[in-house]
């Protein structure tokens, strides 16, 4: 049961289609930004290349095998947590397609207890 909404375009797509699209667009701007985070570190290395006192020696040293770690685990944990994603959503699509009515009424009674809930916090608000 997909129901249809629009881009800012205006072509019609799926919720699956958004969530994965806003999913996609996350995931970028960190990878952007950790990418951003190394070059700066990058040129943090360059600057302090020529000094010669030996403490300055070993913290680039330091910084250059971390930096070099946290590219290689970002990169591990991005594949692992796309696999993850993937199995999960394959695995809850499955499941709605396989018990539609299921699926409707946790919807249906989540979207109750909701609002419920938010109809109580009103009420208890002082005007």
């Amino acid at each position: 049961m997909d129901t249809t909404t629009y881009d800012t375009s205006g072509r019609p797509h799926t919720d699956v289609e958004a969530v994965r699209a806003a999913s996609r667009q996350a995931r970028a701007a960190v990878r952007d930004e950790v990418r951003v985070l190394i070059a700066e570190v990058k040129n943090l290395i360059r600057c302090v290349r020529s000094a010669k006192d030996p403490e300055v020696a070993r913290a680039r040293a330091g910084v250059q095998r971390a930096a070099a770690a946290t590219k290689s685990v970002l990169a591990a944990r991005t594949d692992q947590v796309r696999r993850q994603a993937g199995v999960a959503f394959d695995a809850s699509d499955r499941y709605v397609h396989e018990q539609p009515w299921r699926a409707i009424g946790v919807v249906a009674i989540s979207g109750i207890v909701i609002g419920w809930l938010l109809a109580g916090r009103r009420m208890n608000r002082p005007e």
